[in-house]
């Protein structure tokens, strides 16, 4: 068996140039890898503040013990749903006793399996709602809701809201 080829010591060898250029790639990640290093010590985060005013959870007391019958109510995303479940066997609240929510400003419903009404929590944690339900919801300007009417339309008006 012959080797058609000789074997060039001269040709074999690789000029330091040649090292050099195939050790550039690596470089390049160690030398990303520093930068981004360096990038995380000398960017820090900014100081904490005050929390935002939306951030903010108050307690709010939802009375609707006046309601009769009792019955079950709910404040969606708040509290168990009443609608999907078996009432005897949820985990939704009851009218029998009042309940403290906490609650961040913003806009809510208050609901039962017959009527519901919007109510707003402002950014100082006080309640507001719509003047019309005056005559069945007390609470405005505090913490308390205080739910009085079976039914939030007991005169022949137009709602409001």
């Amino acid at each position: 068996m012959e080797l058609t080829g000789r074997y060039d010591r001269k040709r074999a060898r690789v000029s330091p140039l040649q090292v050099r250029a195939a050790q550039v790639p690596g470089a390049w990640w160690v030398l990303a890898a520093l930068l981004g290093l360096l990038t995380l010590v000398a960017v820090r985060p900014a100081a904490a503040g005050p929390p935002s005013a939306y951030a903010k959870e108050y307690s709010i007391t939802v009375d609707a013990t006046a309601l009769n019958p009792p019955t079950w109510w709910q404040v969606p995303g708040k509290t168990p749903a009443i609608m999907t479940l078996d009432p005897d066997s949820t985990d939704a609240l009851r009218t029998t006793a009042p309940s403290e929510l906490k609650l961040k400003p913003g806009s809510y419903r208050f609901g039962t399996f017959t009527f519901d009404f919007p109510f707003t929590v402002t950014l100082e944690g006080v309640l507001d709602y719509t003047p019309s339900l005056d005559q069945c919801v007390s609470g405005r300007g505090t913490q308390k809701l205080t739910i009085t009417c079976s039914r939030t339309q007991p005169y022949g008006g137009q709602r409001d809201y």
